[in-house]
C-alpha cells in the first residue's frame, strides 16, 4: 500500500461567514461585517494547515464569488483543493454571527438548497480518501441523506485502506431541524433520532471528540461519564471530551470512575471575547500532535492553545494559530487574557498569515503627485490629463510583467485611481502612498479630509500602504517625535484593518549617509513598536551599510517581507550600480523605482511630443532594461 501523502481530508460544510463587527449589539442592529471563510470541516482543514498538516476538503461551493472566495482563500492557506465540487446550480452557504456577550452568540445559517448539502456519494473519490492518513467527518452532514451517504462511503474506504477515522460531533440542533432559524446558537437539543444516527458512525472512527453536550448527544445520556461509557460501549476510538476554559480529558481506552481521571489537559486562562469556531481550532491543534504520533498530554496542550486562540478573536478560520505563532505563545505565554491584544504574538500571527509572495519584486513607481503636477504645469498641459498619462503606465508594465510573479506598482488614489483598477487586472503587488508628497515633519493626505482607519478600510484588501518620511538620525527631537507619532498611527492601522505596510525612509536629503545611518533609523522605528512588511530604501553607500540594514531588519522582524530600492530619479546606470551593490544583502527582494522609468515619456506626453503608444513603449523599455539588470544581478 502505498504511503498516504495527505495527513487528512476533511468532509462536510463549507460557508462564507459574516460577522457582526459590533460587539455586544443585536444581529438586528449590525451595520458592518466581516468575511471569513467558515464551516467546521473547512476550518478544520485551514487551521491544520496552519499547524503543518497537509490537508484537503471535500465540499460544494457555488459557481459564483462566494464560492471563488472559499476556493481561493483555501488554496493561500495551502489547503487541497482537488475535492471542492463547484455546483452550478446551487449557492454558497453564507452564515451572519454576532457577539452580544460571553455566553451570547447569535448566528444564522442560510442553508436553504445550498451547494455544500448536496455533497453526494460520487464525489468520494477512493484513490483520495487512500492518499490520506485520516478522514474527517462532521456530525452535522450526517442529517442530510445524501451527505450523510457520501461520508459513510468516505469511511468504508479509508477503513478498507487501513487510515483513521477521526469524527467531530459537530452538533447544531437547528441543522437536524429541532429548532428554528433564529436559534442557530443553540448547542444542545436532546433527540433520541439525532443519537440513534450518531452512534451508528462510532464504531469505525478512531477518534471521537465533542463538547460535553455533543457527547450527550452521541452517548444518549445528559450524565457525561455515562455518555462516554455508552459511547466506549460501541466503539474502540480515542475519546476526547472538550470542556471550555477547563481544557480536556482524553479517554484512550477503558473509562474510569471519574471523568478527572482520564488524561486531562488544563485549559489556558483567556478572555472569552468569541466561542464560535473554538471547537475547529481545539481540533485542528489535537490533529497537529495525534496524527504526528505525539503523546496524548502533547496533544491536548496544542489542542487547548488553538481553542484558546479562537475564543479570544472574533473570527473562525482566520484566527486560527500558525504552528510557528502557537511554539510563540507555549514558550513565552503572553501578559494579556484577551490575546488579540498581544502585540508580539498578533505580530507573529499576522507575518505568518498573509498572503503569499513572490521571492522578487520589481515595481514601476507612479504614485508621484507633486513631481508629475509639476511635469503637467512645466508642458503647458491640464492636470486633468495626468490619470490617463498613469494608466499608460499600467499598460507598459503588464508588457513587461507579461502576466509572471514578482511585478508590482506604487499607483496613488488622487491621478491614479483608474490606473489602480486596471492594475488590479493583471495581479500585481500594489501600494498606495498616504503622506502628504515632500511633507516634513510627516503628514497624510487623510488628516485633511477624514479618517486614516476609514480610508484603508476602503481600499481593497491586498493594497499596501506605503508611507515615505524624509527622517535622519540627526533630526532635531521635536521634529524626530513628529514623524515618529505619525508613523506609528499609521502602523497602528494597518493592522487594525489588515493592511501590509511599506515604510520608505529616505535621509540622504537631509544630512550625510555612512555605513550605519539608514540601520539606526531601522533600529530606532522598530525599537518604537513599527514593524513594517516592506521597507523602501535608498541605494546605499557601500556593502557593510547593507549589512547593517540586513542585521536590523534579522534583530527585530526575521518575518519581514524585505527591502525594495528607490529610484530617486537617478540615472539608469548609476541604478544598475545599485543594483548589484544590493545584491549582497540577504533582505533585498527587489526595486520600485519611477521617474527613471516613466519621467521623460511624462514630459514629452504630456507636451504632445510623444501618442500614446510611443510613451507606452518607452516606460516599457525602460522598465524592462530595470528588470533585466535585477534579473543578471
Amino acid at each position: 500500500m502505498p504511503e498516504p501523502v495527505l495527513d487528512l481530508v476533511s468532509i462536510g460544510r463549507s460557508s462564507v461567514d459574516l460577522y457582526g463587527q459590533q460587539i455586544g449589539g443585536r444581529l438586528e442592529d449590525m451595520a458592518s461585517f466581516s468575511k471569513a471563510v467558515g464551516g467546521c470541516p473547512t476550518n478544520i482543514a485551514i487551521g491544520t494547515a496552519r499547524l503543518g498538516l497537509k490537508s484537503a476538503v471535500i465540499t460544494r461551493v457555488g459557481d459564483e464569488q462566494m464560492g471563488c472566495f472559499i476556493l481561493e482563500q483555501l488554496q493561500r492557506e495551502g489547503v487541497e483543493t482537488s475535492g471542492v465540487v463547484v455546483d452550478p446550480k446551487r449557492l454558497t452557504s453564507l452564515v451572519i454571527l454576532g457577539v452580544r456577550d460571553e455566553k451570547t452568540f447569535p448566528l444564522i445559517f442560510y442553508r436553504t438548497d445550498c451547494a455544500d448539502a448536496a455533497l453526494d456519494e460520487s464525489e468520494i473519490d477512493e484513490d483520495f480518501i487512500a492518499s490520506a492518513k485520516a478522514v474527517v467527518v462532521t456530525g452535522t452532514h450526517f442529517a442530510i441523506p445524501n451527505a450523510a451517504k457520501a461520508q459513510k462511503k468516505a469511511i468504508a474506504l479509508a477503513r478498507k485502506h487501513g487510515r483513521k477515522v477521526v469524527f467531530d460531533v459537530d452538533y447544531r440542533p437547528n441543522l437536524w431541524g429541532l429548532a428554528g432559524h433564529a436559534a442557530g446558537e443553540e448547542r444542545y437539543i436532546r433527540s433520541d433520532n439525532v443519537t440513534q444516527h450518531l452512534q451508528a458512525i462510532l464504531p469505525d472512527c478512531d477518534l471521537i471528540v465533542g463538547t460535553e453536550e455533543e457527547l450527550h448527544a452521541a452517548g444518549g445520556s445528559e450524565d457525561t461519564l455515562a455518555a462516554i461509557r455508552n459511547i466506549r460501549a460501541l466503539s474502540r476510538a480515542t475519546i476526547v471530551c472538550k470542556r471550555g476554559p477547563m481544557g480536556c480529558v482524553v479517554f484512550p481506552g477503558a473509562i474510569p470512575e471519574s471523568i478527572e481521571d482520564g488524561i486531562k489537559g488544563p485549559g489556558f486562562p483567556v478572555e472569552v471575547y468569541n466561542v464560535l469556531g473554538a471547537g475547529d481550532a481545539f481540533m485542528s491543534g489535537f490533529l497537529r500532535g495525534w496524527l504526528r504520533d505525539e503523546p496524548v498530554e502533547t496533544c491536548c496542550k496544542w489542542a487547548n492553545a488553538c481553542g484558546a486562540f479562537a475564543v479570544s478573536r472574533l473570527l473562525c478560520s482566520p484566527e486560527s494559530p500558525t504552528f510557528a505563532e502557537l511554539q510563540f505563545f507555549l514558550k513565552h505565554g503572553s501578559p494579556h487574557r484577551a490575546l488579540r491584544h498581544d502585540v508580539a504574538i498578533n505580530h507573529v500571527h499576522w507575518a505568518t498569515t498573509r498572503r503569499p509572495q513572490a521571492e522578487t519584486l520589481m515595481a514601476l513607481a507612479i504614485d508621484h503627485r507633486a513631481q508629475v503636477e509639476a511635469m503637467a504645469d512645466e508642458a503647458g498641459a491640464p492636470r486633468e490629463r495626468i490619470p490617463a498619462f498613469k494608466r499608460l503606465a499600467v499598460d507598459a508594465a503588464a508588457r513587461v510583467a507579461k502576466g509572471a510573479p514578482g511585478f508590482g506598482m506604487l499607483l496613488d488614489g488622487r491621478y491614479g485611481r483608474e490606473a489602480l483598477f486596471r492594475a488590479g487586472d493583471h495581479g500585481f503587488w500594489i501600494a498606495r502612498p498616504l503622506e502628504v508628497p515632500g511633507s516634513r515633519p510627516l503628514r497624510l493626505e487623510t488628516d485633511a479630509d477624514g479618517s486614516l482607519g476609514a480610508a484603508l478600510n476602503e481600499w481593497p484588501v491586498d493594497h499596501i500602504a506605503k508611507v515615505l518620511a524624509f527622517y535622519h538620525p540627526d533630526d532635531d527631537a521635536a521634529l524626530k517625535a513628529g514623524q515618529e507619532a505619525t508613523l506609528k498611527r499609521v502602523a497602528l492601522a494597518c493592522r487594525q484593518v489588515g493592511r501590509e505596510l511599506l515604510v520608505e525612509i529616505i535621509c540622504s536629503k537631509n544630512g550625510p549617509v555612512g555605513d550605519d545611518t539608514m540601520a539606526s533609523v531601522m533600529r530606532r522605528l522598530y525599537e518604537i513598536g513599527i514593524k513594517p512588511d516592506w521597507w523602501k530604501l535608498e541605494g546605499q553607500p557601500s556593502t557593510a551599510a547593507w549589512a547593517a540594514v540586513d542585521a536590523a531588519i534579522a534583530e527585530n522582524d526575521p518575518y519581514c517581507r524585505g527591502v525594495v530600492l528607490l529610484g530617486l530619479d537617478a540615472p539608469a546606470a548609476e541604478l544598475e550600480a545599485a543594483f548589484r551593490l544590493a545584491k549582497g544583502a540577504s533582505t533585498v527582494k527587489g526595486f520600485a523605482v519611477g521617474r527613471t522609468i516613466f519621467g521623460d515619456a511624462a514630459r514629452g506626453w504630456l507636451a504632445g511630443k510623444l501618442d500614446d503608444e510611443a510613451a507606452t513603449a518607452m516606460m516599457a523599455e525602460r522598465f524592462g532594461q530595470l528588470v533585466g539588470a535585477w534579473q543578471r544581478g
